[in-house]
């Protein structure tokens, strides 16, 4: 499991580009047959990916967790972007079409990933942070999620943000997550942005078609930076970055958070025209 560090803004104020890259971007997540994570030092959120086409895939644990399990002390959300599939939580299996969420609470020891169909097998992107206290397990499909309608045509930026795992959705114990689809002929993303200094978060792109690309904003408000992504690849936002983004395409990301306050609204914004 690859270990991220934090990074302190006046450091990343210095950066090129592949040190940027380097320490904020997960490129590699989504491979065949396997199940790959990144544990990072924001707030503890360990943000993975679980393929499986061939064959069931288990979570276990890691060397760096020190536990009999991987949730041993932890919390994990889960969703679908891909094919249907299914996710087994000791004796529970819980089917899971695109976009389906469930949430895993602490204390349960085994989990499986499985696909229902090899040639159009499900992808499992998850995001997992520690947790003081059980919460019951959950799945839960997009009909069901708070939606929040945002943006406009005018403004390329028209999109809605489902939340699934929040104060008022699915019970969690610092864990926040959701997933933001954009009508078409959108693609700004929390434009103008935010921070908010109590939290971490990451984003993962997908449905980005092939050969287009996300650039992703992020570096304090008066030093920003950018970085560009493909398709099915992840970035790490410090609680002093911004995020934002703008794509050559349409796609979606879902978005997790970690920390210590989990109201959705608890952010600071930052006005456009104050951006450097």
């Amino acid at each position: 499991m690859k270990i991220i560090h934090q990074v302190h803004p006046e450091d990343f104020a210095r950066y090129n580009t592949q040190q940027i890259r380097d320490k904020f971007l997960l490129e590699n997540l989504v491979v065949p047959d396997k199940i790959e994570c990144a544990y990072t030092h924001y707030d503890r959120m360990i943000v993975g990916a679980a393929f499986p086409v061939n064959t069931k895939l288990e979570l276990g644990t890691y060397e760096q967790l020190k536990s009999d399990h991987f949730l041993s002390r932890r919390e994990i959300g889960i969703l679908n972007i891909a094919g249907n599939g299914s996710i087994t939580v000791d004796n529970n299996k819980y089917d899971l079409e695109k976009q389906d969420c469930l949430y895993i609470g602490k204390g349960n020891k085994k989990v499986l990933f499985s696909s229902v169909n090899k040639s159009s097998p499900a992808k499992f992107i998850f995001f997992s942070c520690p947790a003081h206290q059980e919460y019951p397990s959950r799945l839960m499909k997009p009909s069901e999620a708070l939606p929040a309608e945002l943006g406009s045509l005018e403004n390329n930026n028209h999109r809605v943000i489902n939340k699934y795992i929040h104060l008022e959705g699915i019970k969690s114990c610092q864990l926040v997550m959701g997933v933001t689809n954009f009508k078409p002929g959108s693609v700004w993303n929390t434009m103008p942005p935010h921070t908010h200094d109590r939290r971490m978060e990451s984003y993962f792109y997908f449905d980005l078609p092939e050969g287009q690309r996300v650039i992703h904003f992020m570096g304090e408000p008066k030093e920003t930076r950018h970085i560009f992504l493909s398709n099915e690849q992840a970035i790490l936002s410090p609680a002093w970055s911004i995020h934002s983004g703008v794509a050559t395409a349409n796609y979606s990301f879902i978005w997790a958070m970690a920390g210590e306050n989990m109201v959705f609204t608890d952010m600071d914004p930052v006005p456009a025209s104050s951006l450097l």
